[in-house]
């Protein structure tokens, strides 16, 4: 494994952290790794517009404004 080190954390947000870790029962360093494990299991917001996009160009379809809302709103009721 490796060390991480964030410098000019300011003491508010270092105040935040310690207090989510202790609610979790979990010192800063656990909460933070798992944090930071959650954030990367995930795909940017980037990556998974573009990922549609790759899925919508593949497809060769389009599919009118209209009947998405009309499928919104028949899910609705």
């Amino acid at each position: 494994m490796v060390q991480i080190t964030i410098r000019n954390v300011s003491e508010n947000v270092r105040n935040e952290l310690a207090a989510r870790a202790a609610m979790h029962h979990q010192s800063m360093q656990e909460y933070l790794r798992q944090e930071l494990e959650r954030i990367v299991a995930r795909p940017t917001v980037e990556s998974w517009l573009r990922a549609a996009e790759e899925r919508k160009a593949a497809s060769g379809k389009t599919i009118p404004a209209s009947e998405i809302l009309k499928a919104r709103d028949a899910d609705r009721r």
